[in-house]
């Protein structure tokens, strides 16, 4: 990874401050000192940084039998409101949210023929945008964080390759210029999943994470010592395009025997279809039947079981592979499948990923499934328009 820089560190220290403050607010400076690694100097120069920014705000005096009175910290929600957008497979979904990180209106659409038409989808994002800033009710939108599947060069605005769609080189920031005047940080999903997490669970900022999506597609986000790593081309993380099976199914990259070709929602049928062709799931759209594949395990249905189990065994072989390479402290499965799946998944996945997995990584890891927590892709991806601004502030603060 490459060394990071004095502006690094104290940017990094500064979302740190910002996300204890965002969850377990209000804090005082001392509270931030004692849940972080930070020191008081810095803590107390990064809270003086972010008052004059104006996104905290001191809230209350607590005052101590001994010493001087305590000053906790809120988050100012008046510094302005976020979009988010969840661009997936099958749907879009805005979420518009203050700087406090509370959701405050969400849109959601069904992706209209996508594959070779990126105008469409475009126009679609720019509707919703739209929808969510007409009820902003006369409050800031700061800017707008879009996550789109495939490779995403964030730094041009550019979805490089989304192989399910056929997208090759497509200028998505440029075009939606011409839909809004906010500002766009577009992203990939894996990455809004991992600083998502980040965001949502402090106590993980100083730790090696790995975020695993489970949906139509199947990656893993990555975060070291509580950095999102990204890869030198932004392309880190697509562990579900990595070989299970040589010469298996074929996967929509282009490849075959990958990960998502078991795992993701068109695998899990597939293997349903294997152990019943004329199971009532099959019948239904990808979204309904993998909700009716749940329905029908949990019920104990037989083919429904060995379905999950199959699904599971790859998984845990795909688990295993990631334990060694990448040595996490935590692997968190999120997704709408795992929202659906997850907790039967990983529970067919374990002995799989004990048998693969080193003793001594797989001693240090805590798995676990994340699930109910609104749409973490379109939180995210806010959040990476949020950073983007205080960035923006920051660094012509600083001038």
């Amino acid at each position: 990874m490459t060394a990071r820089s004095a502006a690094d560190i104290r940017r990094g220290n500064l979302f740190e401050v910002l996300r204890r403050v965002s969850v377990g607010g209000p804090l005082s400076r001392q509270d931030i000192v004692t849940a972080s690694s930070l020191s008081m100097a810095t803590v107390a120069s990064i809270v003086s940084e972010l008052i004059q920014l104006g996104l905290l705000t001191e809230s209350e005096t607590v005052r101590r039998a001994t010493g001087r009175p305590l000053t906790r910290l809120t988050v100012n929600p008046a510094f302005g409101l976020f979009i988010g957008v969840d661009v997936a497979e099958t749907y879009i979904h805005a979420s518009l949210f203050d700087s406090a990180f509370d959701a405050r209106a969400e849109e959601h659409m069904a992706v209209v023929d996508p594959v070779g038409d990126p105008a469409g989808v475009v126009q679609q994002i720019g509707e919703l945008v739209r929808r969510l800033s007409d009820r902003a009710n006369g409050d800031q939108v700061r800017g707008v964080g879009i996550c789109v599947p495939g490779l995403v060069d964030d730094a041009d605005g550019v979805s490089v390759f989304a192989p399910n769609w056929a997208w090759r080189q497509v200028p998505v920031r440029r075009m939606l210029a011409e839909q809004f005047s906010h500002p766009v940080h577009l992203d990939n999903p894996l990455r809004a999943l991992v600083v998502s997490e980040l965001w949502r669970e402090p106590g993980l900022g100083g730790k090696n994470l790995a975020v695993v999506n489970l949906g139509t597609g199947v990656g893993a986000g990555l975060a070291f010592g509580g950095d999102l790593y990204r890869g030198t081309s932004n392309s880190a993380g697509e562990w579900g395009h990595t070989t299970v099976v040589l010469d298996g199914w074929a996967c929509r990259c282009g490849s075959s025997g990958c990960i998502e070709a078991y795992v993701g929602a068109p695998g899990l049928l597939r293997h349903l279809q294997e152990a019943d062709p004329g199971h009532r799931a099959l019948r239904l759209g990808q979204t309904e039947a993998i909700t009716e594949l749940a329905r029908s395990f949990s019920a104990g249905d037989p083919a429904a079981v060995a379905a999950v189990q199959a699904g599971g065994r790859y998984l845990g072989a795909g688990l295993g592979s990631l334990v060694n390479v990448v040595n996490p402290d935590a692997v968190v499965l999120v997704g709408w499948v795992s929202d659906l799946l997850g907790d039967a998944l990983l529970a067919a996945a374990r002995h799989d990923a004990e048998s693969h997995a080193l003793v001594r990584p797989l001693a240090a890891v805590d798995f676990s499934v994340r699930s109910g927590v609104g749409n973490p892709v379109a939180r995210g991806a806010a959040t990476f328009a949020l950073e983007a601004a205080l960035t923006h502030d920051h660094t012509e603060g600083t001038r």
